[in-house]
């Protein structure tokens, strides 16, 4: 580095604002955590009232956690928590549910089919195709190894 970068790089280090990570760490696992507390209540909900197994309740919680994020996120309280929390907010699957609405809202002004469908499916459509494409290598190489006896 030249001595003007390196007269830079102090400058910079004395201005730079010192993040607060560990407490940032701590704020998202406890957030984070508490969104899995509420999809677990939620599972056995399914389990208790709708007589759901705990291997079929998993599809209707994800998709209740879902739209509750959903809908957090079109009240404007998501975004909150999100600022709040981080990673603890985004990580879960409502963290999905959030990124969608988020881009239906910000492009709604677009009209609903080339702003709120097109830019809405932007995060979503890559999401689904890696779903459906990973479900299909998994049910692949089941049927190859199980169902034709290869082990």
């Amino acid at each position: 580095m030249t001595p003007q970068q390196q007269k830079y790089k102090k400058i910079e280090q004395t201005h730079e604002i010192k993040r607060p990570v560990l407490k940032n760490c701590i704020k998202a696992f406890f957030v984070g955590g508490l969104i899995c507390l509420i999809g677990q209540a939620i599972t056995y909900f399914y389990i208790y009232f709708f007589n759901f197994t705990e291997q079929t309740a998993g599809n209707p919680t994800v998709a209740t956690m879902v739209f509750i994020s959903m809908l957090l996120t079109g009240f404007g309280v998501y975004d909150r928590l999100g600022q709040f929390a981080g990673a603890g907010s985004a990580v879960p699957v409502t963290g999905f549910g959030n990124a969608i609405v988020s881009a239906a809202i910000e492009h709604r002004t677009e009209g609903f089919v080339l702003g709120v469908g097109g830019n809405m499916f932007k995060l979503a459509g890559s999401v689904i195709l890696f779903g459906v494409f990973s479900a299909f290598v998994v049910a692949l190489v089941k049927t190859i190894f199980i169902q034709w006896g290869g082990f």
